[in-house]
């Protein structure tokens, strides 16, 4: 018990951490949308999409909230850094608790602002044409929460390793960005050179994209039960790694 209540703890702290900077909810949405706005109706009326309904922009909805998935639970690992030059990490740090709890608390409070953003994307599928039914809503909400998680978790061991934001960031610019332009969000994965689609498949967030893509259009490069056991094992890894590394590496601060 003394477990789920540190977890749980952990979790409405970012939680409330998260709704008290609605600037970041705002932001978060409108940059998705100018990109399916302005880059999909830009893009989409220079390129020939086959024949699937809503076009090129219906293509890459599913890759946009991929992207402020990807976004907002990578770039929340920043919140460690904060915990640790505030001194509230060495409280975490020092409490009963495990470190895969202390972790676990850590990504699902940042899985859950994931989640809340690629829900109001989800609600406003019909600027892109795209139908959104319960069922369709309730498994991407199901992808969108493992994928969270993994990408979390990734923050956190990213985190773990730096020690001021402008090192994060630095490191940033070099995973998130290749990352969202090798998951296919933007165009297909399939008949690309052979040295791309190696890159591409490594990717993790190529599947989670791709599973939201059958989700929400019924076609996919990849089946979906492969990409759904792709993202689910990335996310127990990336949790386990990151509290290897916090037990090691934040020693030095108890």
């Amino acid at each position: 018990m003394a477990e789920l209540e540190g977890i749980y703890t952990i979790w409405l702290r970012e939680t409330k951490r998260f709704f008290r900077y609605r600037s970041r909810i705002v932001t978060s949405v409108v940059t998705p949308m100018l990109w399916l706005l302005i880059f999909g109706t830009g893009l989409g009326a220079a390129v020939r999409f086959g024949n699937m309904p809503g076009g090129y922009e219906a293509f890459i909805y599913p890759g946009i909230i991929g992207q402020t998935i990807l976004f907002t639970s990578i770039f929340s690992g920043l919140s460690v850094i904060m915990d640790r030059q505030y001194g509230f990490l060495k409280e975490i740090l020092v409490a009963p608790i495990s470190r895969p709890s202390l972790v676990m608390g850590k990504a699902l409070g940042i899985s859950t602002a994931a989640v809340i953003q690629a829900t109001i994307l989800l609600l406003l599928s019909f600027i892109v044409g795209v139908p959104m039914t319960p069922v369709v809503f309730i498994l991407c909400m199901g992808i969108a929460l493992i994928m969270s998680v993994g990408l979390g978790g990734l923050g956190l061991v990213i985190a773990a390793f730096t020690d001021s934001m402008e090192g994060f960031n630095l490191i940033m610019s070099f995973i998130v960005l290749p990352m969202f332009l090798l998951s296919g969000a933007l165009f297909p994965i399939t008949g690309l050179p052979s040295w791309l689609q190696t890159g591409v498949y490594l990717n993790p967030l190529t599947y989670g994209v791709d599973a939201l893509r059958y989700a929400i259009l019924g076609e996919s490069a990849l089946p979906l039960g492969v990409s759904i056991i792709v993202i689910s094992a990335f996310a127990v890894m990336m949790v386990l790694v990151s509290s290897l590394l916090f037990s090691k590496k934040e020693q030095s601060l108890m």
